[in-house]
Formats: structure tokens, sequence, C-alpha cells
């Protein structure tokens, strides 16, 4: 199995941190040991300390380093469809948004969170992806295609369950016959 980086249909939110990504992007999100991940989640929130970080707490990187924004502006904050970060007027950072050649060679980690270890894939920013703002991606399962997929395997298993039975009842006949030959 693998996972499927098709893209999902986008949806409302009307949040300002929320941001899906058309295209083949990640969002860069930097772990707790200083390492980079990368998702196509972009449910954002602003932490106490000012930082955008993800869902799971991950600060956001922008093109300069983890997105830090000033606590104690109250300004709104809005993202712009080319991942400017505003608070009010002021630009604070743009969203660093990577593609990868091979993204089948990303490796999952929790959640929807990947790393890059494979020397294959370079992470190139792109110009191409393009964000939207308050939205964000859903699944990309269609649940019709996965209930389909999922009768097909339950068929598949009976038809295998009465091969195995038909050659349990053949060995059953075949040790019965040897028996009787005395």
């Amino acid at each position: 199995t693998g996972v499927n980086f098709s893209p999902g249909q986008m949806r409302h939110t009307g949040l300002t941190t929320d941001v899906a990504i058309e295209g083949k992007g990640f969002f860069e999100v930097q772990l707790p040991n200083g390492g980079s991940a990368y998702t196509r989640d972009g449910e954002f929130h602003v932490d106490a300390q000012g930082r955008l970080v993800t869902k799971g707490g991950y600060a956001v990187m922008g093109e300069s380093g983890p997105i830090q924004l000033d606590p104690n502006n109250h300004q709104p904050i809005t993202i712009t469809e080319s991942g400017e970060i505003r608070q009010g007027a002021a630009v604070a950072a743009r969203l660093q948004v990577v593609e990868f050649r091979n993204p089948k060679l990303l490796t999952p980690i929790s959640g929807s969170y990947f790393i890059a270890n494979n020397p294959e894939l370079l992470a190139n920013p792109t110009a191409d992806t393009k964000v939207h703002p308050g939205y964000l991606e859903g699944s990309n399962a269609s649940p019709v295609a996965e209930m389909a997929h999922l009768l097909t395997a339950m068929r598949m298993t009976e038809a295998n369950q009465k091969v195995i039975q038909a050659q349990d009842e053949r060995m059953n006949r075949a040790l019965s016959d040897l028996g009787n030959l005395t």
C-alpha cells in the first residue's frame, strides 16, 4: 500500500489561518528536533508566542525560517494566494511551499506529516503552487470507490476460501482412499 497524493476537494472554512494547496506542493514545518517535515494539511493557528503553527504544534516555515508574528499586534492576519502572510498592512512572511519530483518517496511519520530522507528527493521551492486562504483540503478518498474496492476484496476472499475448502476435501478423500488399500 502507498499514500495517494492526489488532491482532495477544497472546503471553505472562512478562517484566515486555514490554507489549502492547489497543485503538488507541501507546506514545510519544523519538527521539535529542528528537522523539517512536510504536510498538505493547512489547518494553522497562531500560538501564544505569536508563531504560526500546525494543529500538531509544529512551527510553519516561511521562506526565511519559522513564521513569527507580533503577539502584541492585534491587526487581523491574512494570507494571500501567493502565500504572503500579512499582519494588518505589514508583510510578516511568505509560506514555504515545496514540491518533490516523486512524493511517493516521502516517509510518513505521525498524522499527515512526511519527512524527506531519501536522497533522490529534492525539495524545490515552487512558484507554481497556489494556496487558497480560508479553505482546507478534504480527503481524496471516494466513499463509493472505496466501497467497491471493499466488495471486490470480499468476493476475492470468498473465492479463495472455496478453493481452500475444495483442496481440503480432496486431501481428505486422498488420505481416506490410501488408508483403504489394505
